[in-house]
Formats: structure tokens, C-alpha cells, sequence
């Protein structure tokens, strides 16, 4: 497995720190069930600690096809919520103190009902924060979608934007040719508009590793993608989240396909963190399937592991007390939350 490839680190390799393995065949690979490491650490059953986020995956379906994506998002997928679904969420968030309504996808932003919903959150319940996650490139002025940054600035959504890194080499083999220049240009329309500088307005930039490595300090990588973005092309924003790769779909297959399975989970399992426990996105937030199943994040929902027998499977039996009750399912992808500095939706957990 390559390192990361210099163009996306800081210029001290210290400030990344990435760990590599060396490639094996996938199979058990000798790693303890994620489930017996919990054990040994006194947390097992893992449960919630509060439903404080609703994380909603609107679809499938996506304009680009990302080789890292844990979704298998592409522009083929016919997978779609509809507004009925939709309702139902707004139903649950009207009933319930949820703080954070977390819109994903795909791309969220191509489901027909995207603005509706949006709309419909913000006027039920005034005080929420409503976050989508977009890849930015739909936010670079093209037909149906060129209303959209003005469209989310009136309804005070935070953006949690990918990209991967702050060159175009590295951006556009991860995610297609041409992506970097219209992320960059959605980024200037943003910040134009106040994203990224005004208070209100967050423009929160995801990174993830390029090559099967862990991320390395949150916060100084932070500072080096501000240099970068600003002395290059006068951008700013709000915050940067590091994610690990999560050994799940598009990016299980890569890993299978290079013979590195096995190499990438013993880095994962070798980084376990225990005190990344605590903080674990799942002990404080539900998935919502495109199709109202409930998971216990959005990882399990790509694998199809439900929650357990004792709790609900829908959105439209959404039941707090029995959700705060229930035991949440782990597998042996959930290392990739604990490894290292921990991974969550909102970037490193310690």
C-alpha cells in the first residue's frame, strides 16, 4: 500500500503520521470480534446514550462515483425517500427533542423533495440544526441546482462539504476528473455568500485518506488545509473533519481487489482507542434508511444490520424510551470508529 501521496500532506509527514500494513490475503485475519474487545474494556452490551440525531439518507443516488464511498453512491441508483418517508421524519422530529437533523445520501441534494423537506424541518421546529452533507460540485452553479447555496443560507443549514484533499491530483483520481475545479468553485460561491465566515453559516470540510491509511491529527491538518485553501485560492471555512475509511462497500471491494483486507483491519484493530468509546456516533444518533428502516448508523445501514429484536425497524414506529433501551449492533467495521483518534460524522472523536 502507498503512503499518502505528499501534494496532501503537511509539509512534516509528522503532522499526518500514516500507518501502513503490509498486504494480505483477505479471510479472518486473526483479529478478536469487535464485540469481545468491547468486553474487555467493560462496555459490552454497547447502548445509546441519547437520541440527540436523526441522520436521514435521502438516496443512492449520486452525480459522481467516489473509489472511498461506503455507500456505493453512483448516478445509476434508483433508491429514493419519498415524501411520505420524509413526513414521517418530520413527524418524529416534531414529537421528540432531537437537536440535529443530519441529511445525507447519495447525494442529497438530487432528491426531487430535497428543498421540501429542508423547508418543512426548519418550520416545525425553528431552533434545529439541520446539517446536509454534500460533495459540493452541485453547488457549483449548474441548471436545476444553481439556487442552492441561497437556498440553504435562508434556511440557516450547515454544510458539511467532502473533499478530500486541496489539490487536484489527489481529488480527481479519488473522485473524477474535473471535481476538484467545481469544488473549488462551489466553495467560492459559498464564501461569497458568507459561508465559512459568518457565525451562522458553517462550511465544515471533510478529509479522508486517499490510500488505505489512518487520518492523522484533526487539528493540524485543519491548519494546513486553511493555508493551503487560502493562499491558493482565497477560501475559508469553519471547521475540518477527519474520517477514516470505512471497510464497507465500494471501499471493502477495493481493499478485497488489492489483497489488502486483512492488512487494512489489523491497522484498524492495532489503533483501537478506547476512549473513543464514549463518543461513538451511534450511542447518540438513529439512521434513517431512504426507506424508513431504522439502523444504529449509517455504516450498519450499508451492511443491512439492523437494530436488534428490541427495538423498532421503522421510522413510522419511531419509540424513543425503547431506542434509548436497545442494544446496538456491532461487527467488525466498527474498529474503523475507534481506531486511532477515533472517526465519526463529525470528524475525530478524542
Amino acid at each position: 500500500m502507498k503512503p499518502e501521496p505528499d501534494s496532501c500532506r503537511p509539509k512534516s509527514d509528522a503532522l499526518l503520521k500514516p500507518r501502513t500494513a503490509s498486504p494480505r490475503e483477505p479471510g479472518d485475519c486473526g483479529i478478536p470480534a469487535f464485540s469481545t474487545t468491547l468486553a474487555e474494556h467493560g462496555v459490552s452490551p454497547l447502548r445509546p446514550t441519547g437520541i440527540d440525531i436523526l441522520q436521514v439518507n435521502t438516496g443512492y443516488r449520486c452525480n459522481l462515483r467516489c473509489t472511498h464511498c461506503h455507500v456505493d453512491a453512483r448516478p445509476d441508483r434508483t433508491e429514493v425517500m419519498t415524501r411520505d418517508t420524509m413526513q414521517q421524519c418530520i413527524d418524529v422530529l416534531t414529537t421528540n427533542p432531537i437537536r440535529t437533523l443530519d441529511i445525507t445520501g447519495g447525494a442529497p441534494e438530487m432528491n426531487p423533495d430535497f428543498r421540501w423537506f429542508i423547508g418543512e424541518a426548519r418550520r416545525v421546529r425553528p431552533e434545529l440544526e439541520i446539517l446536509v452533507r454534500t460533495n459540493l460540485t452541485l453547488l457549483s452553479g449548474e441548471g436545476a441546482y444553481r439556487d442552492l447555496p441561497h437556498f440553504m443560507k435562508a434556511h440557516r443549514v450547515h454544510l458539511i462539504a467532502s473533499l478530500p484533499c486541496f489539490t487536484s491530483a489527489v481529488v480527481d483520481r479519488q473522485r473524477g476528473t474535473g471535481v476538484f475545479s467545481r469544488s473549488i468553485e462551489a466553495l467560492k460561491k459559498l464564501n461569497a455568500i458568507g459561508y465559512g465566515s459568518e457565525g451562522d453559516l458553517e462550511l465544515n470540510l471533510v478529509y479522508n485518506p486517499s490510500c488505505p491509511t489512518l487520518p492523522g491529527c484533526q487539528h493540524q491538518l485543519e491548519d494546513e488545509y486553511r493555508r493551503q485553501l487560502r493562499q491558493q485560492f482565497g477560501i475559508t471555512f469553519t471547521k475540518l473533519y477527519t474520517l477514516t475509511n470505512m471497510p464497507v462497500s465500494r471501499f471493502l471491494q477495493s481493499l478485497i481487489d488489492s489483497g489488502s483486507y486483512c492488512a487494512y483491519m489489523e491497522l484498524l484493530a492495532g489503533g483501537f482507542n478506547p476512549a473513543a468509546i464514549g463518543a461513538l456516533m451511534c450511542r447518540n444518533t438513529v439512521s434513517v434508511r431512504w426507506d424508513g428502516k431504522l439502523f444504529d448508523c449509517d455504516f450498519n445501514q450499508m451492511l443491512d444490520l439492523p437494530p436488534g429484536a428490541d427495538a423498532p425497524g421503522h421510522i413510522g414506529e419511531f419509540d424513543r424510551q425503547r431506542l434509548l433501551e436497545r442494544t446496538i449492533i456491532v461487527g467488525q467495521h466498527c474498529y474503523g470508529c475507534t481506531a486511532g483518534s477515533g472517526s465519526s460524522c463529525q470528524g475525530s472523536l478524542v
